[in-house]
């Protein structure tokens, strides 16, 4: 009986993270390759440069913000969904890319 609740409980807390999901989001042509994204608490976002110039993405939102920086192609930078929200994401150097994630519980 000790042995079977230990290994539920062990389970149990190695299952909390397994159901995060990773997203790729391409930036290409000065756009994002995906203009609205929901995702869950936990989930991880990548943001990919596919253009021959560097992009800064980044949000200020209230739920979240971040700046991964600038970087140039073929390097990627990640953020995790930290709590639920809304998050405007936008490219520092090119204003008019903007995308929206929806973060839930």
């Amino acid at each position: 009986m000790k042995i079977s609740l230990m290994l539920v409980v062990v389970m149990g807390l190695a299952g909390v993270n397994s159901f995060a999901q990773e997203y790729e989001i391409g930036q290409k042509n000065k756009e994002f390759t995906v203009k609205e994204l929901t995702v869950r608490v936990g989930d991880k976002m990548t943001f990919t440069n596919q253009d021959p110039f560097f992009h800064n993405i980044y949000s200020l939102s209230e739920s979240q913000s971040f700046d991964l920086g600038s970087y140039p192609k073929g390097n990627q930078r990640s953020v995790v969904a930290e709590k639920p929200g809304t998050l405007t994401v936008e490219c520092a150097i090119h204003p008019n890319m903007q995308m929206t994630i929806h973060v839930e519980e």
